[in-house]
C-alpha cells in the first residue's frame, strides 16, 4: 500500500508490483479514494468508506477508461449520500462489479445466514480460501482459469478434494447469487468453466466386534465420567456426536422406545428407535440425574452439555491402540453393523437419517464373513 497525491501521470504510471497479486495507492487529497492495480494490468478507482458501523468499498470505475477528475467527483457524491444515510450505489459507474470481498461478506454471508445452518462452514471457506486469493478482485473481472488458479493454489498445499470442491461450490452459488440478485458487472459465473475434483468418499474406518470391547475398557477409565456413556449411545444409535451431546430428556419418548432429534444436519426433526441397551442406559443415567437437569449427558461441572470431549476422547482412543479413530467413524460402525447383519440399506439410511441412499452406501461395509457366507451359496461345479 502507498500514499500520495494522485495525478493524471501518477495514476497511468502505475504498476502492480511482481510479487503481489494487486497494490493499492491511496489519495492524500479526497480520504479514502485509490487506486487499485492488478498484476494483470487492470486498474479500478475504487472509494472506502464507514457505513452501519462497517467499512465498505466501491467501485467507481475502470482507471484507464475514466478520468481522476472524474473518479473524484463521483467519490464525493458517493460520501454525500452516506452522510445522509443514502444508498451510494446509485453512482456506480459501469464495471466490473463489487469486489470479491465485498460482495460475499456484505451480500452473501447476510443472506445465508437467514436459512443455512452449516452457513458456518461457508464463512470458514470465504475467511480461509477465497478472501485471501480472490478477495480484492472484481467479480466481473474474474475468469475460469482465475478459478483453475485457486484450485491448483489449494493442490499444492495438499487440501482435501472434497475442501477444494467445497470452496468451489460457495464461488458458484456466490455467481448465480450476483447474477439472480442483478448485481452490476456480474454477467457470467466463471465456476461453470472448472470441473470439481473427483472424491474418494469410501469409509474404509470401521470397528470389528473386538475393537468395540477393547474401546470400551478404556472410556470407562477416561477421567470424564461420561466418555463412555457418550460412546456407547454413539454405537447404540449412530448418531452425529452434536445431537447426542445435546439430547434432551424432554427428548427421550420412554412409551415408545424413540429418541426425537429436534435439531438435524437436514434440518428435519428425526426419531431413532431406542434398543434395550441404549433404553438400559438411559434410565441408568436418569435415575442419577440431578432434577432439574435438561441434558442426557451434562457436563458435571458446568449441568450444561460439553463443548467438547476431544481431549477426553483421545487419550481414550489412543490407550485402545486406536489413535486415529474419529467419535465419527463410531456412526459408520453403525452402520456397518446393521449390514452385516442382514439389514437393508433402506433401514439404515432411514436410521441416519440420510436423504439419499448414496450417501449411505458409504457407511455400508460387509465383512469378510458375510461375504464368504454369500458365495457359500453358489453350488459346486464339479
Amino acid at each position: 500500500m502507498t500514499v500520495t497525491r494522485l495525478t493524471e501521470e501518477v495514476v497511468q504510471a502505475l504498476v502492480c508490483p511482481a510479487d503481489r497479486q494487486h497494490w493499492v495507492v491511496l489519495d492524500t487529497l479526497l480520504c479514502g479514494l485509490f487506486v487499485d492495480i492488478q498484476r494483470s494490468g487492470r486498474m479500478a478507482y475504487r472509494l472506502r468508506y464507514r457505513a452501519d458501523g462497517r467499512t465498505r468499498y466501491l467501485t467507481l470505475g475502470n482507471a484507464r477508461v475514466i478520468t481522476l477528475e472524474e473518479a473524484r467527483h463521483e467519490a464525493r457524491e458517493a460520501l454525500r449520500k452516506v452522510r445522509v444515510g443514502a444508498n451510494p450505489e446509485a453512482v456506480l459507474l459501469p464495471g466490473a462489479g463489487p469486489t470479491v470481498a465485498c460482495f460475499f461478506t456484505d451480500h452473501y454471508l447476510p443472506y445465508v445466514k437467514t436459512y443455512k445452518r452449516s452457513w458456518s462452514t461457508d464463512d470458514s471457506m470465504i475467511r480461509l480460501h477465497i478472501l485471501p486469493l480472490l478477495g480484492p478482485r472484481e467479480m466481473g473481472e474474474l475468469t475460469g482459469a482465475d478459478i483453475a488458479r485457486v484450485v491448483g493454489h489449494m493442490q499444492v498445499r495438499d487440501y482435501a478434494p472434497a475442501t477444494i470442491n467445497r470452496v468451489l461450490f460457495v464461488l458458484g452459488y456466490g455467481y448465480r447469487l450476483a447474477m439472480r440478485w442483478k448485481i452490476t458487472g456480474v454477467t457470467e459465473n466463471p465456476v461453470r468453466e472448472v470441473r470439481c475434483l473427483k472424491e474418494d468418499n469410501r469409509i474404509e474406518r470401521y470397528l470389528t466386534p473386538e475393537q468395540v470391547a477393547c474401546l470400551l475398557v478404556s472410556v470407562r477409565n477416561s477421567q470424564n465420567p461420561c466418555l463412555a456413556d457418550i460412546v456407547s449411545f454413539l454405537l447404540y444409535t449412530g448418531a452425529r456426536k452434536r445431537e447426542v451431546l445435546n439430547a434432551r430428556w424432554q427428548d427421550v419418548d420412554w412409551a415408545h422406545q424413540l429418541w426425537r432429534i429436534p435439531h438435524t444436519k437436514s434440518g428435519r426433526i428425526r426419531y431413532i428407535p431406542l434398543s434395550e441397551g441404549a433404553l438400559a442406559l438411559l434410565s441408568q443415567r436418569k435415575a442419577g440425574a440431578p432434577s432439574r437437569c435438561d441434558w442426557v449427558f451434562a457436563n458435571p461441572a458446568t449441568g450444561k452439555p460439553f463443548v467438547t470431549v476431544y481431549y477426553s476422547w483421545y487419550k481414550a482412543r489412543k490407550e485402545a491402540g486406536m489413535p486415529e479413530l474419529r467419535l465419527h467413524d463410531l456412526r459408520h460402525s453403525f452402520a456397518s453393523f446393521l449390514v452385516n447383519a442382514g439389514r437393508s440399506l433402506y433401514e439404515v439410511q432411514i436410521l441416519l437419517g440420510h436423504a439419499n441412499a448414496r450417501t449411505t452406501s458409504r457407511y455400508a461395509h460387509l465383512s469378510p464373513e458375510r461375504l464368504r457366507e454369500a458365495v457359500a451359496v453358489i453350488p459346486s461345479l464339479s
